[in-house]
């Protein structure tokens, strides 16, 4: 049974949602607007830049979580995915998910996105494994504390590692699908990397290693 890791933002599904979680809350009005959206922006260039400090975003967009309880976190949670999320999911990430499955693969969603807000989503798509950012919670609240490495860049690769140790599996065969040049450390540890839909920086360095490049949006 081979691994078949996927990113999960823009490559499952055709939005970030870690970027749309912020600006859901902007729009319920739970969250000072001005200075929020600047940063959550800032943040997001800072992404795609591929300069982004992990740890100063997760402390900002966490520090969120812990104004509320879970229960009413849940409930705005399941407001975003029926609007920021459902009309983003890929007809053909789907087929992609059906066809690792079908082929006894073992799926595992792999994201730099926190875990409350990217697990929901995972599961809607069927996937019942994921590796994100994990979230310390006190008294039935988040704390703001990630526990352990954020899968985010080398992270990405610290944490499949741990993953695969403690589930007594390897990297044999495994495939990665994403489309950011952020996860350049973990494509070349794989033995199928593949480029979805990928920026510019991955385009170019996925053509240069003769990776396989495809489209869920076509």
């Amino acid at each position: 049974m081979a691994l078949a890791l996927f990113d999960l933002d823009e490559t499952l599904i055709a939005t970030d949602s870690d970027h749309a979680w912020g600006n859901f809350l902007i729009t319920k009005g739970l969250v000072d607007e001005s200075n929020y959206k600047f940063r959550n922006e800032e943040f997001f260039n800072d992404y795609k830049r591929g300069i982004l400090d992990i740890n100063a975003y997760l402390a900002f967009s966490c520090a969120e979580l812990t104004k509320f309880s879970i229960e009413d976190l849940e409930k705005f949670h399941r407001e975003f995915v029926s609007t920021f999320i459902t009309p983003f999911i890929l007809p053909k990430a789907i087929e992609l998910i059906k066809f690792h499955r079908d082929n006894g693969d073992k799926l595992v969603v792999i994201t730099s996105t926190n875990q409350f807000v990217a697990e929901p989503i995972v599961s809607l798509l069927g996937i019942d494994t994921i590796i994100a950012p994990e979230l310390e919670i006190k008294k039935n609240k988040y704390t703001g504390r990630i526990l352990g490495t954020p899968s985010f860049g080398e992270g990405k690769v610290i944490r499949v590692q741990e993953w695969i140790l403690s589930e007594g599996r390897t990297l044999e065969g495994s495939y990665f699908y994403t489309d950011s040049h952020n996860d350049l450390p973990l494509l070349r540890v794989v033995s199928n990397p593949v480029a979805v839909d990928p920026d510019d920086i991955l385009r170019v360095e996925a053509r240069k290693e003769k990776w396989s490049i495809i489209s869920l949006r076509d």
